[in-house]
């Protein structure tokens, strides 16, 4: 009979906000997967926990060659346990490899759910999070940085990246050039530790501030980009959205106060496209 592989969420700041199941993970585990040996030392101490089973490392540099090793145990029948530095495993942390292999074997894999800097973050940003995507780290390399984010341009989802703190302002300035400077973002830094603080503003203003210097661990929560404004769609497309609203029953000058709030344009402008498109229909 295989083994369960155990994904546990550990705290991003204040260890009490420890999941109440992680003690009891760590204490009952056979093996334990750790990214960093020491702080998961310092992490049992605070919690009162002593392992039994056996600890080993398990970080991106040693990730590809020890998964072989971990796979086997679970094979085994042993309950394999992976934590890593802060948040969940797997989100722009080890894990996904030793996952995928153990999902290929057949192998029963769980979660301890906990703490997540990417949820935090977004829950705190003041901005929507209804629609989100988690891009993680940005590439190091300028040219990298900004092709990346030109991918991503017109993504109406609102957009969660972490970044290390020396990087921020250059970061933030490559936003601004790509998303606008006048994008809203919100730069979350150290949550849940003592000295927690969220800014927020236009992205130009951000970078201005990240400027002076930052520290700590950092998420970035960027607002998706605006639909497109009447400029870029069109008068035939404005009368199409129009056209679409009345067929579906509404009276003409309710569907085109409508269609000028969801594109956000003044009425007086989807109401010319519309007379114009009469008056062409007429002449036709």
């Amino acid at each position: 009979m295989t083994g369960t592989l155990v994904l546990a969420g550990t705290p991003i700041g204040d260890i009490t906000d420890a999941p109440p199941r992680l003690a009891a993970e760590l204490s009952g585990a056979d093996v334990i997967a750790a990214e960093d040996t020491r702080r998961l030392r310092r992490l049992t101490q605070a919690l009162g926990v002593q392992p039994k089973g056996r600890v080993v490392s398990y970080f991106e540099g040693n990730e590809a060659a020890r998964t072989p090793e971990l796979v086997e145990a679970l094979v085994g029948g042993s309950r394999v346990l992976l934590v890593t530095d802060a948040g969940m495993p797997s989100v722009s942390d080890p894990g996904y490899r030793l996952v995928a292999a153990a999902v290929e074997k057949d192998i029963k894999v769980t979660a301890v759910p906990g703490p997540s800097a990417v949820l935090t973050a977004l829950a705190l940003s003041g901005l929507p999070v209804d629609r989100f995507c988690f891009e993680g780290f940005l590439p190091r390399k300028a040219g990298e940085r900004l092709s990346r984010l030109r991918e991503v341009a017109e993504e109406r989802r609102t957009l969660v990246y972490f970044e290390a703190p020396h990087r921020l302002d250059d970061t933030l300035a490559a936003m601004a050039e790509v998303f606008g400077s006048d994008r809203r973002a919100a730069v979350c830094r150290e949550l849940t530790k003592t000295y927690e603080e969220v800014k927020r503003g236009p992205l130009a203003e951000l970078a201005e501030w990240a400027a002076e210097g930052v520290r700590g661990e950092i998420t970035v929560v960027v607002e998706g980009a605006p639909e497109k404004g009447a400029g870029d769609l069109g008068a035939e497309e404005l009368v199409r959205r129009v056209r679409v609203r009345e067929e579906a029953g509404e009276r003409r000058k309710e569907a085109i106060a409508a269609v000028a709030a969801e594109v956000g344009v003044p009425k007086r402008e989807v109401f010319d496209a519309v007379v114009a498109d009469k008056n062409a229909v007429r002449g036709g």
